[in-house]
């Protein structure tokens, strides 16, 4: 029974295995053909020569004469155009000012002026205003005339002017006083005197004026301004620069000048002053300039050598001709000691003019009477300010309102 089974057994195995052979055939027949590989052939490089064995020779090229190789031909340069040389800028021109005219200058300025000469109009007017002007009074106006550096002699002869007149008027009413006073003190400035600065050219020569001074005055910036003044009543100007002591003063007299188209004549720092103004004047010649301004070096009037070169200066130059104006430049803050050098100044050459600078800065507005009562010589230009046009032709009416206000 065993073996009977067994047989079963197998015959059923084999059944199974010969099914499964003939399906795997049917499936491989409908299968597609399978694609060509895409995977490129290397080739091996040739093997390298082992030791002791020779190298394949290598196929030479044929080697080509000099004549075959065609060189490449040169390029035909241009030859190279050299670029014009810039030229030089020359440096621009300054711009020509214009200056404010000088009529009515003073008038324009006289807000400056009145700010520090106030004190001396007004203290005036409060004493002449008291009801009984007894001794004390007088003295104390006298001591206020003093104070403002009048002068003892002009003081006395305004005093008893005041007396008088205050006598004889009797009631005095503000506006009274102040008509007095305004036209004692134009009477004592002296309205009638020339003030104007001498310029005139002869036929052939143009007017000259030499500017003196003692240092630290503002001589050489008066001059400037000077020129300005002159440029602004329509005259043509030559600058003498004159001052070779001290250091930059040309310089600084040629800026003025370029400002105002006029030309400076200069020379070396320490050179011969008097030779520098006698070219000055012989270059206004040569121009047709209508004036000549020579600034000289400040020097102090106890410095007689100094004192003595600046004769010689005004002996060169009148050379070509007289000088028309001598300007002596004092500081109106200097007061009383502004008086000894313009006498030492007057001793040494004539001066015909005083220009007071710095007016605007001191109470003691005085000055302008006492200096030309000891020189018998008038002012012609006060200085108020520091501006480029704030020098101003004096006019004593002008300056006596700005004294005692309106």
């Amino acid at each position: 029974m065993e073996i009977l089974i067994l047989a079963v057994v197998i015959a059923l195995v084999a059944v199974g295995v010969i099914s499964g052979l003939v399906v795997s055939g049917r499936k491989k027949k409908q299968l597609p053909p399978t694609a060509p590989s895409s995977t490129p052939t290397i080739t091996a490089p040739p093997a390298e020569p082992h030791v002791g064995e020779e190298a394949a020779p290598t196929a030479e090229e044929p080697r080509r004469t000099i004549e075959e190789v065609a060189l490449p031909e040169a390029e035909a340069q241009a030859p190279a155009v050299e670029a014009p040389a810039a030229e030089p800028q020359a440096p621009a021109a300054p711009e020509i000012e214009v200056p404010e005219p000088t009529a009515g200058r003073l008038v324009r300025l006289r807000a400056r002026l009145s700010r520090s000469q106030n004190s001396l109009g007004k203290g005036l007017l409060t004493l002449l205003s008291r009801e009984h002007l007894d001794e004390d009074t007088w003295e104390e106006i006298e001591e206020t005339l003093l104070i403002a550096d009048v002068g003892v002699a002009p003081t006395q002869e305004l005093v008893d002017r005041l007396r008088e007149r205050v006598k004889v008027l009797g009631t005095r009413t503000p506006e009274q006083l102040r008509t007095l006073l305004r036209e004692e003190l134009i009477a004592l400035i002296g309205p009638d005197t020339d003030r104007a600065v001498k310029t005139e050219s002869g036929v052939d020569t143009p007017g000259v004026v030499m500017v003196v001074g003692v240092n630290g005055t503002g001589k050489t910036t008066t001059t400037g301004k000077l020129a300005r003044v002159l440029v602004a009543d329509g005259r043509s100007v030559v600058l003498g620069a004159a001052d070779t002591f001290r250091a930059a003063a040309a310089d600084q007299l040629q800026t003025w000048g370029d400002r105002v188209g006029a030309r400076t004549v200069r020379g070396p720092e320490g050179g011969d002053p008097a030779s520098i103004a006698y070219d000055a004047v012989k270059e206004g010649i040569a121009e047709g300039a209508d004036v000549v301004l020579i600034d000289t070096a400040g020097r102090l009037h106890t410095k007689t050598g100094l004192m003595d070169e600046l004769g010689k200066v005004k002996r060169v130059v009148e050379k070509h001709g007289p000088l028309d104006e001598i300007l002596l430049v004092l500081d109106a803050t200097t007061g009383q000691n502004g008086l000894v050098q313009a006498r030492v100044f007057a001793e040494v050459v004539d001066i015909t003019g005083i220009v007071l600078t710095k007016l605007d800065g001191t109470a003691k507005g005085g000055i302008v009477i006492a200096v030309q009562r000891e020189l018998g010589v008038p002012v012609k230009l006060v200085g108020l300010g520091e501006g480029p046009d704030d020098l101003a032709p004096f006019e004593p009416g002008a300056f006596v309102d700005a004294l005692i206000g309106d």
